[in-house]
């Protein structure tokens, strides 16, 4: 990983890129157009934004490359839905799983990837400072918007009906809703105990935005 404290222009375009060709690829021969748009659409969000704010709002290097692997967790299980992705069968396989868990690394890594960019605005934008207050308050904005997400699938289930299944993932584990929350808890948490201080060192060098 880069350990400049953000990316130049030129390399987030070419993650912008990166991104948009992957998501032609997960386009093309989608198990489900629908169900394709509707978890890609984080991603056809996020890049836009990225590259508007990307001189007003420079984010550090990490927390690019963090939202470059969700966007690849998003798009691949856009490609197959989550209940279909190889590498959940390889996993259902290899530990003796009874159902394929990649939605579970898609849930570790809505806490894990937010807690990043919730703790990068709060340090930079509040009085807040690395802490219990920082750490305590991350955590509940990773699991708002988990809830919020939990919220979507299930306008979704009642709009579509049967059509939502495959956006769902649920595969009849009527506590799916809760397990993927406390994905999204345990991803916020270990995000900002494995890198924290990671974060705090390419904040203070981030220029004329850094940590005071």
């Amino acid at each position: 990983m880069n350990d400049a404290s953000t990316l130049s222009s030129r390399q987030l375009w070419l993650y912008s890129a990166a991104l948009f060709v992957l998501l032609a690829w997960s386009a093309v021969g989608a198990h489900e157009t629908g169900t394709w748009l509707m978890e890609v659409a984080p991603v056809l969000i996020a890049v836009p934004l990225l590259l508007a704010t990307r001189h007003g709002f420079p984010l550090t290097t990490l927390l690019y490359a963090l939202i470059f692997l969700h966007a690849c967790v998003l798009i691949l299980g856009g490609h197959y839905t989550y209940a279909r992705v190889p590498l959940g069968f390889w996993m259902q396989d290899w530990f003796g799983f009874e159902r394929n868990h990649y939605d579970r690394i898609g849930h570790l890594m809505q806490g894990f990837v937010p807690a990043i960019a919730a703790r990068e605005i709060l340090l930079r934008k509040t009085p807040l400072r690395p802490g219990g207050w920082l750490f305590t308050i991350v955590t509940a904005v990773c699991l708002a918007v988990s809830a919020l997400y939990e919220l979507i699938e299930w306008g979704a289930a009642v709009a579509l009906g049967a059509g939502a299944d495959d956006f769902l993932g649920t595969q009849g584990d009527p506590f799916d809703t809760q397990k993927d929350m406390f994905c999204a808890w345990i991803g916020a948490m270990a995000a900002q105990l494995l890198l924290g201080r990671w974060h705090d060192r390419q904040l203070a060098t981030l220029p004329g935005r850094g940590v005071a």
